[in-house]
């Protein structure tokens, strides 16, 4: 087998590196070079020497405020684009740019910026196909309650706490509650979450070992630590969210059984309470026995039927509903 040219093993190299130079964060020669696949393994000075080169070519910032120096990504860039982006991969990340927007982090949203720019671009009316650019206006992601517009959040928080809870760091912060009373505290970010219009920090406070929901738009001040944390092996947001506690429960399961007019509960037929949900169709009205979390939410939704339900079970429920 023919061996590799000098030149054919240096634009390898050079790829390898340009494909692991991050855009959120800095790295060195030396965690680039262990980072190096086995059959393409170099001495450290040969890395140090292309990601000089690689700098002087690419818009690769090089940190040289200390020593080992550390190399990403400029904002700008678009890093490592090979092959333009299709019509429907523009259109996806169009799509998916919306839809991330609040749900990743700020840094990896500005990261990610050249790449929305240039499907952005693609879909420009003297560029793309014609369909791809009538795509944007066929699909919609709509309400199913009365739109409100999103409360307002103070310049510089959502990006404290994304960052923050990207890096597993310790999130300094000034808030206040729904009844005004404020308080500086330190806080382990756990997970971020967006109900509606509102985006909720769930973290646990210093000293505590319990999970909070804290409204974004409440934090007067968000600062990231430099002191990181582990995060707890026994939390995870599905099942935090699951128990109910964004509906304001505690993860308590009732079997609920309610009797509803049946035009005004025919949707519960196609979209079920859950998986066990039962249904017995009586004269004009539905039986319906479900088991859901107990949570105020569950009470906001019941009442939002008015007279055309009744709560049958369990009993302490439905004499909250008695009139």
């Amino acid at each position: 087998m023919p061996k590799r040219s000098n030149a054919g093993e240096a634009v390898q190299l050079a790829l390898e590196l340009l494909k692991r130079i991050p855009r959120t964060h800095s790295v060195t020669a030396r965690e680039l070079h262990q980072q190096l696949p086995t059959g393409l393994a170099r001495d450290l000075r040969t890395v140090q020497r292309q990601l000089e080169m690689l700098s002087s070519q690419f818009d690769i910032e090089r940190d040289e405020s200390s020593k080992p120096y550390g190399y990403r990504w400029k904002s700008h860039s678009v890093g490592l684009t090979l092959p333009g982006l299709t019509d429907q991969e523009s259109l996806l990340l169009t799509l998916a740019e919306e839809q991330l927007r609040t749900l990743l982090p700020a840094s990896l949203m500005k990261a990610m910026g050249g790449f929305f720019a240039q499907a952005r671009r693609r879909l420009d009316p003297l560029n793309g196909s014609q369909k791809s650019r009538e795509w944007l206006g066929k699909v919609r992601v709509v309400s199913e309650t009365q739109p409100l517009l999103p409360p307002k959040i103070v310049t510089g928080v959502f990006e404290a706490v994304s960052n923050s809870l990207y890096e597993n760091r310790w999130l300094l912060i000034d808030y206040h509650n729904a009844a005004g009373k404020r308080r500086t505290a330190t806080v382990m970010p756990l997970g971020l979450a967006q109900q509606g219009p509102r985006l909720y920090l769930v973290c646990r406070f210093e000293g505590f070992d319990n999970e909070r929901s804290l409204a974004l738009h409440r934090i007067s001040h968000a600062e990231m630590s430099a002191a990181s944390f582990k995060r707890p092996a026994d939390f995870d947001l599905r099942g935090y969210d699951e128990d109910g506690r964004f509906g304001f429960g505690e993860g308590e399961r009732i079997r609920l059984c309610i009797q509803i007019e049946t035009e005004t509960g025919q949707h519960l037929m196609e979209s079920p309470l859950s998986t066990d949900q039962e249904v017995r169709e009586l004269a004009d009205t539905l039986e319906i026995t479900a088991t859901v979390v107990d949570s105020a939410r569950l009470r906001w939704w019941l009442r939002g039927f008015g007279n055309a339900v009744e709560v049958l079970a369990p009993p302490a429920l439905a004499t909250e509903f008695e009139d």
